[in-house]
């Protein structure tokens, strides 16, 4: 194996294991999050060429020589163990038994156990009561525009993301947006109305290509993006120094940008497009029309499996968007252009990825992507990208950065 082989395989193995911490995207983000800021400390506490994380590099004296391999191993599996249920404990205790297998004994292996040991430690110690599962009261509203779920006891699970300690960014509010519109606004209308039209489970206006772009997205954006940034890794040649540093900076940015984004949800706390239109004669505005028996295309009557809903917690700012607007605007920044050839693959439709020419191109297609499947008004998908760029431009300027 060279270098960056073993980074790929343990980012591969925390996406498989942290898929099962939760069932939605919100346990994965901070699970793979914590598995890719270790192995980062750990690689940087050898490498010593940029801001570490959370270890003092200086204080734990590695030598140089460390196996990267053995470092990369040891962090992401000391930090998983410590995650995963206790029948998942012997699947990662053989993988990393077979890496360490291909590290010759040494001084140079024992230096880099001791660097992912450390790495994985500091982890686990900083984010032991970061608000994790914490409990969390819901408001529900009666009047227009206040949220309330469609089925009242199918109530969103990860309610707890909005206070988790994020990693990076100063504070779960630091990237409040400007809300969702006014009822009674021109933009409401055009939104209600643009939403309304073409994400209907009956769209007469939605191309083919627009619905299989709508279900294709409405997948875990850990899986949909750690296996896009291996491939591009691979075909840019990065080696394992860089490759951490980018695993870290996207997966820890894509957690701080959900963290954010669920803040701001339950704050604003603004009613889906389906009660929306539904509702529409409560809303005191003369350009939207009440549908009672409107259904968007993420009904569970589509023929997609597993079936699609309408999430349980409210529509702004669109998670996705700030998910992957941190993500692709982390990547502008560390490959320093937008531009950039590469493939999304998602479990909806295996086989069949979606290719894009620049960084851009996909945010923009994921915030068509949830306006076209009946889930979430223009507005909140903007909004949410643009928390997302917010972040990134943070974390950029505020960590990572080469050591002079």
């Amino acid at each position: 194996m060279n270098d960056i082989d073993v980074l790929l395989e343990w980012n591969a193995i925390a996406q498989g294991q942290t898929i099962a911490l939760r069932p939605t995207a919100h346990g994965q983000g901070r699970g793979i999050a914590m598995v890719q800021g270790a192995v980062y400390d750990a690689v940087n506490a050898i490498d010593r060429g940029h801001q570490p994380y959370l270890l003092d590099v200086d204080a734990l004296d590695i030598n140089p020589a460390a196996s990267y391999d053995a470092a990369i191993a040891t962090a992401a599996h000391h930090v998983l163990i410590d995650q995963v249920s206790a029948s998942q404990v012997p699947v990662l205790n053989a993988a990393y038994a077979q890496t360490l297998l291909t590290v010759p004994d040494g001084e140079p292996k024992a230096e880099g156990v001791a660097a992912g040991e450390a790495a994985a430690a500091a982890m686990l110690a900083a984010r032991a009561n970061d608000g994790f599962l914490d409990p969390f009261t819901f408001t529900f509203g009666t009047e227009p525009g206040d949220w309330r779920p469609v089925t009242p006891t199918a109530l969103d699970p990860d309610a707890w993301v909005g206070g988790l300690e994020p990693f990076l960014i100063e504070s779960t509010s630091q990237f409040r947006s400007r809300g969702p519109n006014r009822l009674s606004s021109g933009i409401y209308a055009k939104d209600f109305n643009e939403v309304k039209e073409i994400g209907s489970l009956t769209s007469t206006t939605r191309t083919a290509d627009q619905t299989q772009a709508a279900i294709f997205w409405q997948f875990p954006p850990t899986a949909l993006w750690n296996r896009m940034f291996r491939d591009l890794s691979q075909a840019e040649q990065l080696d394992v120094v860089d490759g951490s540093r980018l695993f870290a900076a996207v997966n820890l940015a894509a957690s701080d940008g959900l963290t954010a984004c669920w803040d701001d949800k339950y704050y604003w706390n603004f009613w889906r497009p389906m009660a929306a239109i539904r509702e529409a004669d409560t809303d005191g505005n003369r350009k939207t029309t009440a549908d009672p028996d409107w259904k968007p295309l993420f009904d569970p009557a589509a023929p997609t499996t597993p079936p699609l809903t309408t999430p349980p917690f409210p529509d702004h700012p669109s998670g996705h968007g700030c998910v992957s607007g941190a993500v692709l605007h982390t990547a502008k920044h560390f490959f320093g252009r937008d531009k950039m050839e590469f493939d999304v693959h998602s479990g909806r439709f295996p086989g069949q990825p979606r290719h894009f020419t620049r960084f851009s191109d996909a945010l923009e297609e994921v915030v068509d992507a949830r306006v076209w499947g009946g889930i979430h008004f223009r507005t909140a998908d903007v909004q949410g990208g643009l928390i997302g760029k917010q972040t990134a431009n943070w974390i950029h300027a505020h960590h990572f950065k080469p050591v002079k």
